[in-house]
C-alpha cells in the first residue's frame, strides 16, 4: 500500500511538472531576452558572456 501512495504521489508531480513546462519556459526565454538586452545597452554583454563561458569550460573540462 505504500508503495502505490509512493508511486502515485511521483506520478501526480510529474503530471504536474509537466503541465507548467510550457509556461515555465515561456518565463525563462523572456527573462534571458530581458536581461540580455539590459546588458547589451549597458555595455557588459561581452564580458559577461567570456566570464560565463569560462566558467563552462572549467566545469566541462573538469568532468573529462
Amino acid at each position: 500500500m505504500m508503495m502505490f501512495i509512493a508511486f502515485a504521489t511521483i506520478a501526480l508531480s510529474v503530471i504536474l511538472m509537466a503541465g507548467g513546462l510550457r509556461m515555465i519556459a515561456q518565463d525563462t526565454v523572456q527573462t534571458v531576452a530581458e536581461a540580455t538586452s539590459k546588458a547589451r545597452n549597458a555595455g557588459v554583454l561581452i564580458p559577461k558572456l567570456a566570464y560565463a563561458t569560462l566558467w563552462i569550460m572549467i566545469f566541462a573540462l573538469s568532468y573529462l
